[in-house]
């Protein structure tokens, strides 16, 4: 007899914008996950404990209160349930509440759906909620493993420094979507990062010299990094 299968997570989303909750929760269901919405913090403690998440998705901005707010008052009601903050709002300051108020993460928009579900099982997987499933992101014949920090090509190890090992993480959970510099800068060297671009470019090199390993007949392989001319990076096939 087969083992049952595990419960789906239960995933509260908290945002009154329409269509990002329906792009989220829809997205989060295909991923296998139980899903419930709520546009305001009122409907928000009802569905909690209604549906009872193992995690939220919590808009900053409500109607009725703020995430930051709310946070902090289940909190001190009920223990705390791991929470993802999804704004706009990305200044120093914001993050640092939203972190300091209960928040165990915060993605900013516009944000990528990809990233936004590892960062869910990433936290799932932290707090118990869930049993460990696949922590291995792939793209192509790249292989990058979250537990051990091994990274593949086409079987072949690459070893790569902390923060080279970053910056392919977040091409990897951001496949063949155009990165900004900008954007880069903020999620690989964290949001007070002070240096110049030049730093990015470097380190892309970097990336690039240890992920083309050479194949047993001494052909350097594809490259997967590209520039995009005039905007940043995006990891993709090469293009014919």
């Amino acid at each position: 007899m087969s083992a049952p299968e595990a419960p789906a997570a239960r995933i509260l989303v908290v945002d009154d914008e329409p269509n990002i909750v329906d792009v989220v929760a829809m997205a989060l269901r295909f991923q296998g996950f139980e899903v419930a919405t709520a546009g305001t913090g009122a409907e928000a403690l009802e569905r909690i404990g209604a549906f009872r998440p193992q995690l939220m998705v919590l808009d900053v901005m409500l109607p009725d209160t703020t995430g930051f707010e709310l946070a902090e008052r289940l909190g001190a009601q009920r223990g705390q349930i791991p929470i993802i903050f999804l704004t706009a709002r990305d200044a120093t300051e914001d993050k640092l509440r939203g972190l300091t108020s209960g928040g165990d993460d915060y993605v900013t928009k516009p944000f990528s759906l990809e990233e936004l579900v590892a960062r869910i099982r990433v936290i799932l997987r932290r707090t118990g909620q869930t049993e460990p499933d696949d922590a291995v992101l792939r793209f192509a014949d790249v292989e990058l493993d979250e537990d051990t920090r091994e990274v593949t090509r086409a079987g072949r190890p690459v070893e790569l420094t902390a923060t080279e090992y970053r910056l392919l993480r977040y091409f990897l959970l951001n496949p063949r979507r155009v990165l900004t510099r900008a954007q880069i800068l903020d999620h690989v060297w964290d949001y007070d990062f002070g240096g110049d671009a030049r730093v990015l470019e470097t380190y892309v090199s970097y990336l690039r010299r240890k992920l083309d390993v050479r194949s047993d007949d001494g052909e350097s392989a594809p490259s997967l990094v590209h520039t995009v001319r005039g905007v940043g990076y995006a990891l993709r096939l090469p293009r014919d």
